[in-house]
């Protein structure tokens, strides 16, 4: 029976939902866990500094295949192993960050799905804005251990400029600097906050949506699970539609097809949802364009 290596720097409860929806690509692909394919899983646990470590003792096993989810779970995979297959799940721009040559031949022994979140970032700088015209200023939040934490800082500020909006830059790294850093975002006039697309902050969904909530804080999220949670609103990529893409390719792979001729795909699927419950407690008029154009209101 091959082995399906899953690498993920969250943990096993925050991330059942999606590594159900991969399970579901695989059937897709004709693979049953525990039936005709064995998935062993490692979780960092919010700890990226273990990733190295777990991508080699999978590479060890070995798997057939290597899923990785993240852009820093996916550097460590490539890392890992040269021989072996390895589907990445990304918000990265997957050439910007060396795992292939490019999107339509990745080359080598890398492929999987990137949503590309440079552009979504900017979209959710857009949505902001529209909710919020008079903020003096907006937040980013960024995990500073993540290892692209600098390029997304960068893309931040120059989607922040593009608009001709003031970017606050806050970091976290653990639960305790979440809360320090609302505080501080909550004392410089801040309009708006925006988080960096990271596992370990989108692990941490309850502590932000409740500090946001606190601090009377504006936030647009990547994932709708955040607003059903309590948040504002969401605007992203479905997770669940491409983790079932991650899988449908982990099966192909396994069948024989060669990860370097499998064109890195883009979901298509994007999902705006709007909770106007929290608009009303955080007093903001949702323009009724906008709630035109959500794809979920939950009020």
């Amino acid at each position: 029976m091959p082995i399906i290596g899953f690498l993920d720097s969250s943990s096993a409860d925050e991330y059942a939902p999606f590594a159900a929806a991969f399970r579901g690509g695989l059937n897709e692909a004709g693979f049953v866990e525990g039936r005709n394919v064995a998935i062993e899983y490692r979780w960092a646990n919010g700890g990226y500094d273990r990733l190295p470590a777990l991508a080699m003792e999978l590479a060890r096993l070995p798997v057939a295949v290597l899923v990785a989810t993240g852009i820093t779970a996916a550097v460590a995979a490539k890392a890992a192993t040269s021989t072996i297959p390895i589907v990445f799940n990304t918000g990265g721009d997957p050439v910007r960050f060396g795992l292939v040559a490019n999107l339509n031949r990745p080359g080598g022994n890398v492929t999987g799905i990137a949503s590309l979140g440079k552009v979504l970032l900017a979209k959710r700088f857009e949505l902001l804005r529209e909710l919020t015209p008079k903020a003096e200023a907006i937040a980013f939040l960024v995990n500073p251990s993540n290892a692209v934490a600098e390029l997304d800082t960068a893309d931040a500020l120059a989607a922040a400029a593009a608009l001709g909006e003031k970017l606050i830059i806050a970091k976290a790294g653990s639960e305790s600097d979440i809360e320090m850093a609302f505080a501080t975002i909550a004392q410089q006039r801040v309009g708006g906050l925006l988080l960096q697309l990271d596992p370990f902050l989108q692990g941490r969904r309850d502590q932000l949506v409740r500090l946001a909530a606190r601090y009377a804080l504006p936030a647009i999220y990547e994932r709708r699970d955040f607003v059903s949670a309590g948040g504002l609103l969401s605007y992203g990529t479905s997770l669940d539609d491409a983790l079932r893409l991650v899988g449908n390719y982990s099966g192909r792979l396994l069948k024989g097809e060669k990860p370097g001729d499998l064109p890195v795909q883009q979901p298509v699927k994007f999902e705006l949802v709007i909770n106007l419950k929290t608009a009303k407690a955080l007093a903001l008029e949702i323009p009724a364009t906008l709630v035109a154009r959500a794809d979920e209101v939950i009020e």
